[in-house]
């Protein structure tokens, strides 16, 4: 079983507390997402003394969990990372952490795991003229970010920005409007920076191959085999969108929770929500769901 740490919240950067003694105990309890009355309980023990064949975890900041690794390392726990870097400003993302604080942050956690266990996330790409994000920007500030990290990941993974309900609203209340650029015209320019960098890059959800961009995966059974000689199954994880090639995983994470505020993401439909949760939130919570 491969576990999700998380797709719905920065677990690593705002609720390293929670994650830490989860592992401790060997178990986390999931609320379902839509039936809020369906918990699941989920075994943290890593295989062969329990089910979890590896960790993947999601974050903007690994900071917080690095002092935890050698032991974790020592007990057997896969992780594998995918940390997501943008270098947008405040406006769009008010709460999280500054784009130097993260890249050290990459540099060390590639210095303890090895850099063939982390990848960075380049996402969502969005073009918004009122920021001054244009394709001529992406392509500066992808150059800069791949000039510092592609020595510390494995690998990079680009997609685009998806216009889910809450998000649109909350762009259009900052007065901001992503536009559709020619995808094809930028992903093929940040193709052409990445191969300068010596940087493999992919793509999330996105047919960019007539860009230079081979699809891949984020929760990747051909990375977890060639780190781990896992065996490869072949099947997707049918809970996700259109397009995705995730292996199957087991997310402990819950909707709502995130405190970074970004404007664009699709997992928190209430910043200030999420930021009153983890304000109140008990670490000693079998469950992190509100």
């Amino acid at each position: 079983m491969i576990v999700s740490a998380s797709r719905r919240t920065d677990l690593p950067a705002a609720y390293a507390p929670w994650l830490r003694r989860r592992i401790r105990e060997g178990r986390a309890r999931v609320r379902h997402p839509f039936r809020p009355s369906v918990v699941r309980e989920v075994d943290l023990r890593p295989a062969p003394r329990g089910a979890m064949d590896a960790l993947v975890l999601w974050t903007r900041n690994p900071g917080p969990l690095l002092d935890d690794l050698p032991g974790w390392e020592r007990d057997g726990i896969r992780t594998l990372w995918l940390v997501t870097v943008t270098g947008y400003p405040r406006a769009l993302e008010p709460a999280a952490p500054p784009t130097e604080d993260a890249i050290r942050a990459v540099e060390r956690l590639a210095r303890l795991v090895g850099p063939g266990r982390v990848a960075w996330r380049y996402d969502p790409v969005l073009v918004v003229p009122g920021l001054g994000l244009d394709p001529r920007w992406h392509r500066e500030n992808f150059g800069r970010l791949a000039a510092r990290l592609a020595r510390h990941v494995d690998h990079a993974i680009v997609s685009w920005y998806d216009p889910y309900r809450a998000a649109g609203r909350r762009l259009a209340r900052a007065g901001l409007e992503p536009v559709e650029e020619d995808i094809e015209e930028l992903a093929a320019a940040l193709a052409e920076v990445a191969r300068g960098a010596g940087l493999p890059l992919q793509s999330c959800c996105e047919p960019l191959e007539a860009a230079g961009i081979p699809a891949g995966a984020c929760i990747d059974e051909n990375w977890i085999h060639r780190v781990w000689g896992l065996p490869v199954t072949g099947r997707r994880d049918p809970g996700q969108r259109n397009g995705c090639r995730c292996a199957p995983s087991v997310d402990i994470g819950a909707y709502d929770t995130c405190p970074h505020g970004c404007l664009y993401c699709y997992a928190t439909r209430s910043p200030d929500r999420a930021a009153a949760f983890r304000a109140r939130h008990d670490p000693g919570t079998e469950v992190l769901a509100p």
